[in-house]
């Protein structure tokens, strides 16, 4: 056989045994139905059924879903995340509770009793994680509730077809003001206070290995979101690479992709700099050991070009998109393994979801 074309033979092979696997990013707005930008009633008799039909449509192996809601009033008291491991067919997933409580119109959210007088720090009762055959452990979900069944909660879900080997959780507390913003059903700007955050984190079983997926979604106070951003980045640190951030990051454009390649930076500039106490960082090491750190460490434009953006694509308001908020953001995977990337319209939602075909 002519060297070539072994060459192209054996390339062949290999794109054949790579697999294609689809990651996915979706702010739901609680699978609010919306025509022309502006809310519609859900059905009637099937609350949840246009958020099925959208998550089927998306047929993602790994999907991150923000402003999700369990037994809401306001969508039809459906389990969001239940509902779109379903339309997946996905075995395992998790629902982190940013809170337990109800909306309140415009002043934020009326938490639950137990909830209401919880410490704030990331430990307090309102993060809650709930899965397939669960009922969690949240206010209202022992006995001696508030006599009414599980406590309505609202955060963060991520979805997997794939295995998953392990779950984290992390709660951000608001910021401690609000800020106008636009929303929807409503004229003009609206001052809404933030809310609790909540990010998960996933080892999911890859075609050639692990890999870790997280779903976030970022307050929209500027600078409060790039603090949760980089404290996302230094959270996940020990879990295997590559490292996929999913989700609604309430940043446009490169920032997201700035932030961490800043604060990887700056925490290897720190690291550099530890040494003995009351010493001088040049001195903390033999030569050999000097030189081997700078071998290893990467310089700054490594850094910076380390988180990539794998599709740049506008994704809000969803019927005339022309700014993106939602990101797939990664690092070890190499922008050559996107083999597609859209933002398809959809029947619910002020965001389009973001859909991202990677070869891993």
């Amino acid at each position: 056989m002519h060297a070539s074309l072994k060459g192209r033979t054996a390339r062949a092979g290999v794109a054949a045994y790579r697999r294609t696997v689809r990651i996915a990013t979706f702010n739901l707005l609680h699978g609010q139905p919306l025509r022309d930008g502006r809310p519609v009633p859900y059905p009637a008799d099937a609350a949840e059924a246009p958020l099925y039909d959208a998550i089927t449509a998306l047929d993602a192996d790994v999907l991150a879903l923000q402003e999700v809601d369990r037994f809401q009033d306001r969508s039809g008291h459906t389990d969001q995340a239940a509902v779109a491991a379903r339309a997946l067919r996905a075995r395992d997933w998790r629902f982190a509770a940013a809170l337990h409580g109800r909306p309140a119109p415009v002043s934020g959210w009326i938490l639950h009793p137990e909830e209401a007088g919880a410490p704030a720090a990331p430990g307090r009762p309102g993060l809650r994680l709930y899965g397939p055959g669960e009922t969690g452990e949240g206010p209202g979900d022992r006995p001696g509730g508030d006599g009414e069944g599980p406590a309505p909660a609202y955060g963060t879900a991520l979805i997997s077809r794939l295995p998953v080997r392990d779950w984290r959780a992390r709660w951000f507390p608001p910021a401690p003001f609000g800020l106008p913003l636009r929303v929807v059903g409503r004229n003009g700007l609206t001052r809404v206070p933030d809310e609790p955050r909540a990010a998960l984190a996933a080892v999911i079983e890859g075609p050639h290995g692990p890999f870790t997926a997280v779903a976030a979604h970022l307050s929209f106070v500027p600078g409060w979101n790039m603090g949760q951003l980089t404290a996302i980045r230094r959270w996940i640190a020990d879990l295997p690479a590559p490292y996929l951030l999913l989700g609604d990051l309430n940043l446009v454009g490169p920032v997201p992709r700035t932030v961490l390649g800043g604060a990887a930076m700056v925490d290897t500039m720190a690291r550099r700099g530890q040494g003995r106490p009351g010493r001088p960082a040049r001195e903390a090491r033999t030569a050999r050991e000097t030189r081997e750190a700078r071998r290893r460490a990467p310089n700054s434009r490594v850094l910076l070009g380390g988180w990539q953006d794998l599709a740049r694509l506008p994704t809000y308001p969803s019927h005339r998109p022309a700014v993106q908020f939602d990101h797939v953001l990664a690092v070890g995977v190499p922008r050559t393994a996107v083999r597609a990337a859209t933002a398809p319209p959809t029947a619910i939602s002020d965001h389009r979801p973001l859909i991202v075909d990677l070869a891993l």
